[in-house]
């Protein structure tokens, strides 16, 4: 963690309040995997598992509007279209950044992937100038002044929809779903925090795949299994509305090719 975030996280977070609702699910991967491959050698780009639940979790958040949206004085009000957002890990994870995909829900996996890896190209090569501006404030405020301004970025952003452009921050930057991955750092499974400034319903980590002995028609044999798991906030669903985002994307994982 570099000094940066370390005082980004130090002004972020206090001891928890709210109430949220924690999900597991654990997938086979194998036709996602299939379609990943197939794809992949269609479009000669290479393509991933963190592509393909970015469209799986857009997808399942298009079924599911009650959790497609933001909390304004009290009141749920509905986005238009379903922008989720991607964590991009800097400097070998000392750092993250964030990127959004607006209308995510319309993707297919290639331009998922395309708009995934040239943001996270941009921001590595330090070319994204919102993030340098953000990066550039954080670095001389101490974090008493970080936490009050982060509420306030928040509010502004995130339950207005304002943006400001002085501090590199756009309207509602973080959509509806921020999705990271904690399988590149082998990790089974986690659970993420809420990031209070960034006010989004949900928080979706992939875990790394591992081949596991599971049952298949009465039989025992291995598969490539993954889960995904999600910090979701409580005043925007239920556990019935939990259920739907479930169901969505365990069909995409289980008929991936139906998209073509």
């Amino acid at each position: 963690m570099n000094p940066i975030r370390r005082k980004l996280v130090l002004s972020t977070w206090r001891a928890p309040k709210e109430g949220n609702i924690y999900g597991k699910l654990t997938l086979d991967a194998t036709h996602a995997l299939a379609y990943i491959e197939e794809e992949s050698r269609r479009t000669g780009t290479k393509l991933t598992m963190t592509h393909f639940v970015g469209c799986a979790i857009a997808r399942a958040i298009k079924a599911t509007p009650s959790i497609n949206g933001y909390i304004r004085f009290g009141t749920f009000i509905p986005h238009d279209q379903v922008d989720v957002s991607f964590l991009i890990a800097l400097e070998n994870g000392k750092n993250l950044a964030n990127t959004k995909v607006a209308k995510a829900d319309s993707y297919t996996l290639l331009q998922m992937a395309q708009a995934i890896r040239g943001a996270a190209t941009s921001l590595r090569k330090g070319e994204d100038k919102d993030f340098q501006k953000s990066q550039d404030s954080l670095s001389w405020m101490p974090t008493w002044l970080i936490r009050p301004l982060l509420w306030t970025t928040g509010w502004i952003t995130s339950s207005l929809g304002i943006a400001v452009p002085m501090l590199g921050l756009s309207s509602f930057p973080f959509g509806s779903c921020m999705i990271t991955s904690v399988g590149m750092f082998g990790l089974d499974e986690g659970y993420a925090p809420h990031t209070p400034f960034a006010r989004v319903p949900i928080i979706v980590l992939i875990g790394a795949m591992r081949d596991t002995p599971v049952v298949k028609d009465g039989e025992v044999v291995i598969a490539p299994m993954i889960t995904l798991t999600a910090t979701i906030d409580h005043r925007y669903i239920d556990g019935s509305q939990g259920a739907n985002l479930a169901k969505t994307i365990r069909a995409f994982f289980e008929h991936p090719f139906s998209e073509d």
